[in-house]
């Protein structure tokens, strides 16, 4: 498996508003079987994405997907950048 947890920073002021378009575009992604957002109690303007593939490969395909495409382009606007990003190797668990 093959696992991202990434911290998104919104523009100022607009956490929510971007939340909320991540969570509503999120649809089945082919070997995606974990993808969870999530607000930052610390930090008003970061989002945590956690996610979980079968492998790498199928998470870079899931970029060119269109629905994926058309969240991107709704977001942008609305992000200030990533302040974290790590790769993990799942195990196992609750998923």
């Amino acid at each position: 498996m093959y696992g991202l947890i990434g911290c998104m920073r919104a523009v100022s002021g607009r956490r929510d508003e971007l939340a909320d378009i991540l969570v509503a575009q999120t649809k089945a992604m082919p070997g995606c079987r974990s993808y969870v957002i999530a607000r930052d109690p610390q930090d008003v303007d970061a989002i945590w994405i956690t996610e979980v593939w079968d492998d790498a490969a199928s998470h870079q395909a899931s970029l060119a997907l269109p629905h994926v495409q058309a969240t991107i382009a709704m977001a942008r606007p609305l992000i200030a950048g990533f302040s974290s990003r790590v790769e993990t190797a799942p195990l196992g668990g609750l998923i």
